[in-house]
């Protein structure tokens, strides 16, 4: 070790450093990042281009969380790329009841909406209203709830953010 740190002294002293600062770092993508001497590049318009990365968690009602029983009710689906976030909601009061004959179906539809509402930012949103879509989405999917849980989060591939939430709730939610 004694050997490594006196050859390590003094090496500075022999590293010659270039008068001007590096280039700025390029993704292997090629793109630069924002504010780094090129333009932020413009993602493809939904539909076109390559497709994007694209997550997504099933909403779960759970009406009596001892049992650990549930029922799906929507999906939320976040594209960083497009800033894309976005739920579709579908209950069912019959499934719901199914599994608690006293469970509150108003208040899950209530839930429900807010979580739309926070999807689609805005007034409606509260507090998350500022946020940009991938917080609010975060804060969808992290578990809070006893009533309306999230599912794990699953990633994918898209052009169409809008189309796959459509063909996520066919698929997922009774």
């Amino acid at each position: 070790m004694d050997a490594l740190l006196r050859r390590a002294d003094g090496l500075s002293a022999r590293i010659d450093l270039p008068e001007e600062p590096p280039a700025p770092p390029v993704a292997a993508s090629g793109w630069r990042r924002p504010g780094e001497g090129a333009p932020a590049p413009v993602p493809p318009a939904p539909g076109t281009g390559t497709p994007q990365v694209f997550e997504y968690a099933a909403l779960r009602l759970v009406p009596r969380v001892d049992r650990g029983e549930y029922v799906n009710a929507g999906v939320v689906v976040y594209q960083r790329a497009t800033g894309f976030v976005a739920a579709r909601t579908r209950l069912d009061p019959a499934r719901l009841r199914g599994l608690d004959p006293d469970a509150d179906a108003e208040g899950a539809a209530a839930l429900l909406r807010a979580v739309e509402a926070v999807c689609g930012g805005g007034s409606g949103a509260g507090g998350a209203a500022g946020d940009d879509a991938g917080r609010r989405f975060r804060w969808l999917v992290a578990p809070r709830s006893a009533l309306l849980q999230p599912g794990p989060v699953h990633t994918g591939l898209t052009r169409a953010p809008g189309a796959e939430l459509d063909r996520l709730l066919e698929r997922l939610v009774p």
